[in-house]
């Protein structure tokens, strides 16, 4: 007599935290070719605007991410931690 294989059921993965939907992130970073501060939007090429100082760029930024409910996220431009997110800002949206 052949023994029967019994399959067992594989233990079930816990799902990642949804995150939430339409939800913008901004970034501020520095452009190497013209040392230009840059706002542009997480998974996107497209630079939404260019600024001669970083604080331009903060204050632009931080009013959009106000007026969206968005997340600001600022990069360092020198130094060991060169690339890496400086600040980050959760802003609500203005009722």
């Amino acid at each position: 007599m052949a023994k029967k294989e019994v399959k067992t059921a594989a233990p079930a993965k816990k799902a990642a935290p949804a995150k939430p939907s339409g939800t913008k992130v901004y970034h501020v970073s520095k452009r190497a070719s013209d040392n230009m501060w840059k706002v542009s939007i997480a998974g996107s090429d497209k630079v939404i605007k260019l600024f001669k100082t970083k604080v331009e760029a903060e204050e632009y930024c931080e009013k959009m991410a106000i007026n969206q409910g968005a997340t600001l996220q600022v990069h360092n431009s020198k130094g060991a931690n060169k690339g890496k997110i400086a600040k980050s800002t959760v802003k609500a949206k203005k009722k």
